[in-house]
């Protein structure tokens, strides 16, 4: 796979203006096929710019178009998916109750969002088939968009500025090398491993508490003996 990663870098059509289409259509439709190398795209291109700069070639990525096309194609994507599930009637219900992964995410999202934090959809963006999870649990859960939308558009500008710095970074650090392009690869898998042991922890209102069993102490005195 680093092998052709490491010649992708050096591949003519990365310097040139169709780039940023090819890396936004992947970004945009890894969302229903998670199996889309989008991350191995945006971090080949950052490194291919890093490793432009200043050589004679017909276009060098902009670093600053990279991460708007495929921060766009993240959100563009996320809608897309939430909107499909939002319209997929009780079809789509039986299907998310018989996957438990879903279903767990459905209500995990719901509890999140209710109380105005969303982080567990930027986290999904790093995570493996996060994405995909949490934009259809959004979306057959009815949540309204202004609840999901931003949170959507803070994980794909993360996403994709964490994508590119370390395509970007490791070409000026190593060059258009298979070490930049692994070290970089390495990296961003970490983030989506940490991100899916993230999401997997049981939520602290999913936690059972203890709750306090009070035993009654005898007092000296009283008793169930009898009188005199």
């Amino acid at each position: 796979m680093l092998e052709s990663v490491g010649s992708l870098s050096g591949t003519p059509w990365i310097y040139s203006q169709w780039i940023y289409a090819v890396v936004a259509l992947s970004v945009l439709f890894d969302v229903f096929l998670p199996v889309l190398p989008s991350g191995v795209l945006v971090i080949t291109a950052a490194t291919a710019a890093a490793a432009g700069t200043g050589a004679a070639v017909q276009h060098v990525p902009d670093i600053l178009s990279l991460i708007l096309s495929a921060a766009t194609a993240s959100v563009l994507g996320d809608l897309v998916a939430y909107r499909l599930a939002r319209r997929g009637g009780a079809r789509l219900d039986r299907a998310i109750a018989r996957s438990r992964r879903l279903t767990g995410a459905q209500e995990r999202l719901g509890a999140a969002l209710s109380r105005g934090g969303g982080a567990l959809v930027v986290l999904a963006r790093f995570a493996p088939a996060g994405r995909s999870i949490v934009s259809l649990a959004a979306g057959a859960a009815h949540r309204r968009v202004r609840e999901f939308l931003p949170w959507s558009i803070l994980a794909g500008l993360a996403w994709a500025a964490y994508s590119v710095a370390l395509g970007y970074f490791g070409g000026q650090w190593l060059g258009a090398s298979w070490l930049a392009s692994g070290i970089s690869l390495v990296a961003l898998f970490g983030a989506g491993a940490g991100a899916a042991y993230l999401m997997r922890r049981p939520s602290p209102a999913a936690v059972p508490v203890p709750v306090p069993v009070t035993v009654p102490v005898p007092v000296p005195g009283t008793g169930t003996g009898t009188g005199v």
